[in-house]
């Protein structure tokens, strides 16, 4: 069960824009990460919804949507996401902030995947800006941000044939490909 949820949790980067997503299933998802390990139990992390549709354009202009698609500037109208949480930190932290953070994310979107959804981590943010737009506290700093929504594109998994290429791609066809290393590889006392 859980192995076919984290297949099935890819970093969806287009969605189907006319499905929104509302505050209660963002708090449902905020939730999770609520029940999650921190560090020390400190619960340092908190969380800035995002789900008004005029809010999600002023948003989308101030992050980067994927390094290794550089001809790509991002999904187009109607296939934006519907919804954002930005997970934010206090400027004043642990030194755990970082893990605390990627456990947070990844306990999302897998409960975005279980709903249907889907969502891409993107640390690639304006924070500065988006700091401003949204008037957040002085004191919490942006870590991340997930892009959530409805996914309306393949993602598929395969296996890495170069060892030096691990870059994802997409064919003529639109469909994302993901390569993966295989566990050989990965565990050193195999």
């Amino acid at each position: 069960m859980i192995r076919e949820l984290i297949t099935k949790n890819r970093s969806y980067r287009r969605f189907d824009q006319s499905q929104p997503i509302g505050k209660d299933t963002l708090v449902q998802l905020i939730d999770l990460a609520r029940l999650s390990a921190t560090a020390a139990n400190l619960q340092t992390l908190r969380f800035f919804l995002v789900h008004e549709p005029q809010d999600c354009e002023l948003l989308f202009p101030h992050l980067k949507w994927a390094g290794y698609l550089r001809y790509w500037d991002g999904p187009p109208h109607g296939e934006r996401p519907t919804a954002y949480i930005l997970i934010l930190s206090p400027t004043q932290t642990s030194k755990f902030h970082l893990t605390d953070t990627g456990i947070a994310a990844q306990s999302i979107l897998l409960g975005a995947t279980e709903l249907g959804l889907g969502g891409c981590m993107i640390a690639s943010v304006d924070k500065t800006a988006v700091h401003e737009l949204f008037q957040l506290p002085g004191q919490l700093e942006i870590v991340l941000a997930l892009a959530l929504g409805k996914p309306v594109e393949e993602v598929v998994i395969e296996d890495v044939t170069d060892p030096e290429d691990i870059e994802y791609w997409r064919d003529e066809a639109g469909v994302h490909h993901v390569p993966k290393r295989s566990l050989q590889d990965l565990i050193l006392n195999h």
